[in-house]
């Protein structure tokens, strides 16, 4: 079936597509981010040691980020080839890809579950926890990693609906599960009295609803590419193009869990728990701030993708145009709100005078020349959206692993002290997404 002249991204003006499709994408990821932050915000307000509670919380999340991650690897790295599929009018390939990434998900899902279980009390203490905050990490993580499959079908499967230009549907998929998980948090923290444990069973069963949507979705009559159990074999050429390319978005998010372990770690180190709660507020605040920047990035994938396969060149520059301004604009103005009302974004989640106090200090560090970010965000989806996988995993690698995680263990031991694992996050940012923009401009722009 070739796609509805809404859903052809060859044709119409490129601004209205984006904006289209970002209005909904951003606030699918808003909402998708509402998971584990409403947990948080919940936790911070429950009686008696909601410090060491949300601390907690701040040690496994890593864990969580890993799942992500997982989800990010097939999602990514299949909904690009699938635009690009549909781009060249190939609806056979696009459903065998869409099939296979299906399976992947599964497969992934269980791998986590079970090793997650295997792995989590030295992972636990690896990551930070002390003696104070482990039981509390550990009750969310075990009912969290039980329900892992649920969390890669609902964020995996959710990028093929948005490849199809059904960015509202997207958005309806993970607003179901936000608001499931909003009403059930109350019912199980505070009025069954499961504390953390009720936290994460409403995530798991939120996750479940949003999953099983998603599943009804593309297998109904709505979508333009339907989910077949007969693509459901896996073809090894066809799963080795899925991971390659997904190996930057899987990149991006396990090296995000691995900057959250080492600062966890070199804060427990230098600073103690009060510091790594402030780093869990401030990570909770960076997910609410990403999520504009990841729909603007995020809609302007399928639009280069698809007329990247339709060998329509000159819009596909545009896109990258667009989209890198538009990115400029909203982090600048990011980083403002964040210099200006860092204490209001603090006490969202705890209102202990100490945490404030030192949480605003560190945000106003964290968040230093944040609009660098977006020459970052705009280089990674050009370099994936166009199939460069190489690219964008070494951008991906560049600013994480090799710049930031030395960083958080090498600037404490200077006169910034524990404030040093603050400072990793802006320097990273100026130095990772300048060379990143840059080489995407001159390897892929000025080639088009």
């Amino acid at each position: 079936m070739n796609p509805t002249a809404e859903n052809d991204f060859s044709t119409g003006s490129i601004p209205a597509h984006m904006l289209r499709l970002a209005l909904p994408m951003t606030l699918a990821q808003l909402i998708n981010v509402l998971y584990n932050i409403i947990d948080r915000i919940f936790i911070g307000r429950i009686p008696f040691d909601s410090t060491n509670a949300l601390t907690g919380l701040g040690v496994a999340f890593p864990i969580c980020t890993i799942t992500i991650a997982f989800a990010n690897l097939v999602g990514m790295g299949g909904a690009p080839l699938f635009s690009i599929e549909r781009g060249k009018r190939n609806d056979a390939e696009a459903e065998k890809i869409l099939g296979n990434s299906f399976v992947l998900l599964l497969l992934f899902g269980l791998f986590i579950t079970i090793t997650g279980l295997l792995l989590k009390r030295p992972l636990l203490y690896l990551l930070g926890a002390s003696e104070a905050t482990f039981r509390y990490a550990d009750s969310y993580i075990t009912i969290y990693l039980c329900g892992s499959v649920f969390v890669m079908l609902s964020l995996g499967l959710n990028s093929f609906i948005n490849a199809q230009g059904f960015a509202k549907t997207g958005m309806l998929t993970v607003s179901i599960g936000a608001v499931c998980n909003l009403l059930l948090d109350p019912v199980f923290i505070f009025l069954l009295g499961m504390g953390v444990r009720g936290a994460a069973l409403a995530t798991v069963i939120s996750q479940f609803i949003a999953a099983l949507w998603t599943f009804t979705f593309l297998t109904g009559k709505k979508t333009i590419i339907r989910l077949s159990p007969k693509q459901f074999v896996l073809g090894r050429k066809r799963v080795g193009k899925i991971l390659a390319l997904g190996l930057s978005g899987f990149t991006m998010s396990i090296t995000n869990s691995a900057v959250q372990m080492a600062g966890n770690a070199s804060l427990s180190i230098h600073g103690g728990d009060l510091y790594i709660a402030a780093m869990t507020v401030i990570n909770s605040v960076r997910e609410v701030i990403h999520m504009p920047v990841s729909g603007i990035s995020n809609s302007a994938q399928p639009i280069l993708s698809f007329n990247y396969g339709a060998d329509k060149n000159s819009r596909v520059k545009q896109t990258i145009r667009y989209m890198s301004v538009a990115l400029l604009i909203y982090t600048v103005a990011a980083w403002i709100l964040t210099m200006i009302f860092a204490r209001q974004f603090i006490l969202l989640f705890d209102s202990t005078p100490e945490l404030l106090s030192l949480g605003a200090a560190c945000m106003h560090i964290y968040f230093f020349g944040f609009f660098m970010m977006s020459f970052q965000f705009a280089g990674q989806s050009v370099f994936t959206a166009l199939g460069k996988s190489k690219n964008a995993i070494f951008f991906s690698l560049l600013r994480k692993v090799i710049i930031v995680i030395p960083l958080i263990y090498l600037l404490p031991l200077t006169p910034l002290g524990v404030n040093g694992v603050f400072w990793a996050e802006p320097v990273s940012n100026f130095i990772g997404g300048a060379a990143c923009f840059i080489t995407m401009y001159f390897t892929v722009y000025k080639k088009l």
